[in-house]
């Protein structure tokens, strides 16, 4: 009986020391594509929303363009990219996104555009707790040739910005602060700075498995 405890013990630390390991060891990313690109400058365009609220897109858009900037990128400015496309009759963000992009070179210039998806964002209720998600994914594409030079995801949460209310009271008042954290989730906008950490996370040049750094970083050509 001892033997057969041992054993599962053992099988249940090596399966926990496994998935240790992935998880210190990120999975290998090719830059063969990014480093024989190397782009200079970038037109974000409009994220698909994939969420029910309707300021996801341009909630996400609007913190974009820094952490690009600090990597190093010039940025197409996003009002001029917005206008762009209004004056050719494109607003919906599936549209403008299913351009050529041999067209959006032609039209902005640019070495490589941003492709966005906002797959969360806004306030998410838990029964006992209740806090503002943002999630998404992007990927950068050579406007030249329509090669992927990079993927990633980011996502950051509501509790990540601090200020927790606490009513106390058990699971009463557990509940009760759920809902008041919900409704001050809505009321300030919280979705908003939680994108911003979201935009960070998911574009910060020189983390495992993120963008390489531009030609304006001092770091640039280090990575």
């Amino acid at each position: 009986m001892f033997k057969i405890f041992s054993l599962k013990l053992t099988t249940s630390l090596t399966t926990v020391a496994l998935l240790a390991a992935c998880a210190a060891h990120p999975q290998h990313v090719d830059y063969t594509a990014f480093r024989s690109s190397r782009p200079r400058s970038i037109v974000v365009l409009p994220p698909v929303n994939e969420t029910a609220d309707v300021h996801a897109t341009y909630g996400l858009l609007s913190q974009l363009t820094m952490p690009l900037a600090e990597a190093g990128y010039y940025v197409v400015p996003v009002a001029v990219m917005d206008e762009t496309f209004r004056q050719n009759g494109l607003t919906a963000p599936a549209d403008i996104q299913s351009a050529p992009p041999a067209k959006l070179r032609e039209i902005f210039g640019a070495d490589a555009a941003l492709y966005a998806k906002v797959t969360q964002y806004g306030s998410v209720y838990q029964i006992v707790d209740s806090t503002t998600v943002v999630a998404a994914s992007a990927k950068l594409i050579d406007l030249k040739t329509g090669d992927v030079l990079w993927q990633g995801t980011g996502r950051a949460t509501g509790k990540e910005l601090g200020g927790n209310v606490n009513v106390g009271g058990g699971l009463i008042g557990a509940l009760v602060q759920a809902a008041v954290k919900q409704i001050a989730h809505t009321l300030s906008d919280e979705s908003h700075d939680v994108a911003a950490l979201t935009g960070n996370r998911l574009l910060h040049a020189g983390a495992p498995a993120g963008l390489l750094y531009g030609p304006r970083s001092p770091k640039y050509g280090t990575d």
